[in-house]
């Protein structure tokens, strides 16, 4: 049985159950994206954006999903916490890829923000909710969206109603807790009315000595005037394959910031598209990964700027060791039309072995004539002078290796818009780079 086959034979037997358990708004979508991952399968090593990635070779163990959403014996927030200094984040847990609604943080909300559930939320506002919904994230071109839509049950929304400003940054932490290898298809929809403000930390955990595989769509709706910053920390195990996309719509004058960082895991695929439909809009996409081992983390990011005046920065790094193996693949299209256009695209790797690997593709299609546009890309090693220049003052050689690879990853951090964040983030990335991190040790949990 091929990879396809097996979820498409389970998708064909449990379709009763899976819809029993999602509202209307999820299950509207559920059978033009099971026909569409029968048309489209898993991408294939043959498909140029996959090249590097064997993405049916990940699927194909049998993983356990729970269709019929049984509750997890254990109260999250009892057993997690978070350490973050003067982050004062409101704090929401998926386990697996159920929301934990049982226990709610005690702060209030401003009045008419929703942070929940997104299956409750499809059934307490099924106009908005359906208004958004697998609206960003076509299932039509990319099966493992297919994949997620057709077999999503439940997520988590962010709703901030017009000129509405969320003070307090929102986190929500995502947790594998499984005695059997288990599979999650996890949603987050972010709607963002027109001069509304938030921001949304979110971080990955794996808890248990079994393999997880993670499909995770994300869909953003950035209003006329709204500031939004996303922040994606991953901190799972080396038997965890991720797949996230993320899709990010922009209108007039929006301030879009999308930052996301792998500090442990398995195989990672992330997918980064974003489209400026209004005239002003601003992007940042950024990112890192700190590899070793045969860890692997593939990136691809598509930006679209579809009309005048729009502005996008985008700055991804990957400090790569051991065996492991990273990808970037970037594009930039400017539209005709899309006139005074400032779009810049960086890419940096450091390979500290012969063995590691860096496979890079920038990219710009530009089909107007008054831009402002740049790609660049490097692979090397640190700068020898700069390490002969720390030894020469008495600085142990891997104590300058260290010291220049934290360096390296500096302009990175300086697009987190959190400080107490940015304070930890160095200090995860330190303790990464010197051999001392293996799990978010500022996360205190007992789930294990």
């Amino acid at each position: 049985m091929n990879a396809e086959q097996q979820y498409i034979e389970l998708f064909t037997t449990y379709e009763n159950t899976i819809r029993l358990s999602a509202s209307d708004v999820l299950n509207a979508p559920r059978t033009q994206a099971f026909d569409d991952f029968k048309r489209l399968g898993f991408p294939s090593v043959r498909n140029e954006d996959y090249k590097y990635t064997d993405v049916p070779r990940a699927f194909a163990p049998n993983y356990g999903i729970n269709l019929k959403r049984f509750q997890v014996p254990v109260n999250p927030y009892d057993v997690f916490r978070c350490d973050v200094p003067h982050l004062s984040a409101l704090l929401y847990f998926i386990v697996n890829d159920s929301f934990y609604d049982r226990k709610q943080p005690k702060a209030s909300l401003p009045e008419g923000v929703y942070a929940g559930g997104l299956n409750h939320f499809a059934e307490s506002y099924p106009e908005i909710a359906g208004r958004y919904y697998s609206r960003a994230a076509s299932a039509g071109k990319d099966g493992i969206i297919a994949l997620n839509t057709m077999l999503a049950q439940d997520g988590f929304v962010l709703y901030v109603p017009e000129n509405v400003i969320v003070e307090r940054p929102i986190q929500l932490v995502h947790i594998f807790r499984s005695d059997v290898d288990t599979m999650a298809n996890r949603r987050v929809l972010v709607i963002m009315e027109p001069r509304s403000q938030a921001k949304l930390l979110v971080c990955d955990h794996s808890i248990d000595n079994v393999r997880f595989l993670s499909t995770e769509v994300i869909e953003i709706f950035a209003g006329e005037g709204a500031c939004f910053d996303y922040y994606d920390l991953e901190e799972s195990t080396e038997a965890t394959a991720r797949f996230a996309s993320l899709h990010a719509k922009q209108e007039a004058t929006s301030n879009v910031l999308v930052n996301g960082i792998t500090l442990n895991n398995g195989l990672t695929r992330n997918n980064y598209y974003i489209e400026l439909n209004g005239p002003f809009a601003e992007s940042t996409l950024c990112g890192m990964s700190i590899l070793d081992k045969e860890q692997h983390v593939d990136t691809c990011t598509h930006i679209t700027h579809a009309v005048p005046n729009c502005t996008s920065r985008e700055l991804f790094k990957n400090v790569l060791n051991d065996r492991s193996t990273g990808v970037f693949s970037g594009r930039i299209l400017v539209k005709e039309g899309a006139q005074k256009t400032s779009a810049f695209q960086t890419n940096r790797n450091l390979c500290a072995t012969r063995e590691a690997r860096m496979y890079s593709k920038p990219q710009l299609e530009i089909y107007a004539d008054d831009v402002k546009c740049s790609h660049g890309m490097t692979t090397g090693q640190l700068d020898e002078n700069a390490l002969f220049y720390l030894q020469s003052r008495g600085i142990p050689k891997e104590e300058a290796l260290t010291m220049l690879s934290i360096a390296f990853a500096a302009d990175v951090l300086d697009n987190v818009r959190l400080d107490g964040l940015k304070d930890r983030l160095h200090s995860l990335i330190e303790k990464r780079f010197r051999g001392e991190l293996s799990q978010c040790r500022e996360c205190r949990n007992i789930l294990s």
